[in-house]
């Protein structure tokens, strides 16, 4: 084993002391000096890069929840683009103050007619004479077209002075006068022109007609027929609300 001089013991103690002491107060050759700026240099450099490392990931997620804002607020923004237009739709459909559905529709034309009367054709007439029973359905029956057309808002008929109600009776039957239901249309100021014909096969088998031409155009506008069963007032009833109900009010004139 080699002994190591005293003097190159003591030289290693001091330098061991020294590193304790700052570096301003360490007393170092400009050699020394050199290397420990070298070395510092190196760790700082290292450490530079490691913290680069740590600090990327999270430049990444800011960056990536960067965009998930800018996108959110596209959203944002096509919503409240959404929002302007329904916005505008909903004041164009405000005039005057008021929105469009809270205004009214204009109601259908109210038509005027002039009834001409109800006629009864009796098949067997020589052998079954018509009944006074038979009259009051006639009347019945006339008197429920017109309240129930009234009734549905549509229709309104003109007042028969009792003159014109004389001329009518004595007169050819209305629908084989050669166009006199259409005169009597214009003479009464009605927009329709219409009647009712009753014919009586037997009193099991009886069928009801309505016709109503238009004043204007001089033309039929509505034809319409149903077969009853049976010669009582609840039959002729049933047989016209039937009618009225299912063909003249579903088909407007």
């Amino acid at each position: 084993m080699i002994a190591v001089p005293e003097t190159i013991k003591a030289t290693r103690a001091a330098l061991s002391k020294s590193y304790l002491l700052p570096l301003s107060f360490m007393p170092l050759s400009s050699d020394m000096k050199c290397n420990m700026r070298q070395k510092m240099d190196r760790h700082m450099t290292g450490y530079e890069a490691q913290s680069a490392s740590e600090i990327t990931p999270d430049a990444r997620d800011r960056s990536r929840h960067h965009g998930r804002n800018l996108l959110n607020m596209h959203h944002l923004t096509g919503r409240g683009a959404i929002g302007i237009v329904a916005f505008a739709l909903l004041a164009s459909m405000v005039i005057g103050g008021h929105i469009m559905a809270g205004v009214p529709t204009p109601s259908p034309q109210v038509k005027s007619v002039a009834f001409l009367g109800v006629q009864f054709l009796n098949d067997h007439e020589d052998q079954e004479p018509t009944t006074d029973a038979e009259r009051a359905r006639l009347a019945s029956i006339a008197e429920l077209f017109k309240s129930k057309l009234e009734a549905s808002g549509r229709y309104k008929f003109v007042q028969i002075p009792a003159d014109t109600k004389a001329k009518i009776a004595v007169g050819p039957s209305i629908g084989h006068c050669g166009g006199c239901e259409i005169d009597y249309g214009k003479q009464l100021g009605g927009d329709l022109a219409a009647w009712v014909v009753v014919q009586k096969v037997s009193n099991l088998i009886l069928n009801i007609n309505v016709y109503m031409a238009d004043v204007g155009t001089q033309k039929m506008s509505f034809v319409q027929s149903v077969d009853i069963r049976g010669n009582t007032d609840d039959s002729w009833t049933r047989g016209m609300t039937y009618l009225v109900k299912n063909h003249v009010l579903r088909n407007p004139l």
